[in-house]
This record gives structure tokens, sequence and C-alpha cells, in this order.
């Protein structure tokens, strides 16, 4: 009888032990089971991480382009509002002219290339088209009708302290941009004194003065 209990006895706890593991190994299967998306989950984070850091990154890339593509010109001549303008790339001479106000009645459009893209730094010229008395051809230097085609009454000299860029651009070798740098001047200097103040403007020398003297005044 001793010996039937001992075995008995090893069965029943045979059973427990197997009932115990078989328990166990549930609970490890269900554990490992759910901790593998949070798993994946903490893997998959530094790549999303990684992401918006390299769409961050490429936002000040994006700004320096748009910068970049700005360009700054100087119109100048026949236009109504002649300066500093700041374009975009790609655009062209008629675009400067129009920011400019657009040409003038005595622009000569034809002179010029208006599809002509622009490249930051230039200048653009806008030339004007001067008429003879007789309303056709350019006037003869020296002559009074080269004034007077300007807006000046005919034998009238011109004010270098009042005169417009297109009446000055009307003397006989003065071009727009000379025009405009004797208006520069008297603009940071104040009126002309006299004539041979004239020389003080650039690309203006002594004989040029001379020839301009009987046409205009101070």
């Amino acid at each position: 009888m001793p010996v039937n209990a001992s075995r008995s006895t090893l069965l029943v706890v045979g059973c427990v032990l197997l009932a115990v593991l078989a328990l166990a190994g549930n609970r490890l299967a269900k554990t490992g089971t759910a901790s593998a998306p949070d798993v994946a989950a903490e893997l998959g984070a530094p790549n999303d991480a990684a992401g918006a850091s390299e769409i961050g990154a490429s936002a000040p890339g994006a700004t320096a382009a748009t910068t970049a593509s700005k360009l700054v010109v100087h119109v100048v001549g026949a236009v109504r509002r002649p300066g500093l303008y700041d374009l975009r790339e790609g655009q062209r001479v008629a675009d400067a002219v129009t920011r400019a106000g657009g040409a003038t009645r005595k622009a000569d459009l034809a002179a010029i290339n208006l599809a002509a893209p622009l490249v930051d730094g230039t200048q653009v010229l806008v030339p004007s088209r001067l008429t003879g008395a007789g309303g056709g051809g350019a006037p003869v230097a020296g002559s009074a009708a080269g004034v007077a085609s300007a807006g000046a009454p005919a034998g009238a000299k011109v004010s270098l302290s009042t005169a417009t860029v297109e009446q000055l651009d009307a003397l006989p070798g003065v071009g727009p941009v000379t025009a405009q740098k004797i208006v520069d001047y008297r603009t940071e200097n104040g009126p002309f004194a006299s004539v041979d103040d004239l020389d003080a403007v650039p690309g203006i020398g002594p004989t040029r003065i001379e020839n301009l003297r009987d046409l205009v005044t101070p």
C-alpha cells in the first residue's frame, strides 16, 4: 500500500506540473504577440522623424531659389519714371519699360528689342525719336528746330534748371543718358548758376558746353 500511494501521489503531482506549464506557455505566447506591434511602432518612429526633418530642410532651399530669381535693372531714357526697378528672372525689356511708367510719346521703341530677356544689373535705355521743324528727319545740329521739338518755343533757350529729360535730350550732342545726368545733378546740387556748371556733369566737356552755350540758359 505505501508503494501504491507514492505512485498515485507522483501521478497527481505530474499532472499538476503539466497544467501549470501549459498555462504559463499560453501567457508567454500572448505577451509576445502583443509586444510585436509596439516594437514595430518604435522602429518606424525614427523613419517618420527623418522624413519630417528632410521636408523641413528643403524649405530654406526653396526660399533661397525664390530670392535668387529676383533681379534689378536701371530704366532710363524716354520713359515716364526712370529709375531702378525690381523684376523677376525671365521677364523682358517690355516688362521693364512698363514698370517705369511706359514709354513717352517721343520714345523710339523700334530702336530697341522689347523681347530681349533682362539681366541683373543692366541698364535699359529707351531712345527718343527726334523730329525736325518740317515734321520728319533729324534736326540739324545747333539749329533752333531741335530745341523747339522738345516743347520749347522756337528760338527760346532751354533752361538747365527746369527742362525735362525730353527737352534736354533734344539738344544737339545730348542723348537720353546725358540728359538724365543733368537732371540728376541739379536734383543733388540745386539749380544751375551758369552754363559753365555743366562741366561738373559727367560726360560733358568744354567743347560740348560751347556748342550748347547759345541754346541753353541756367
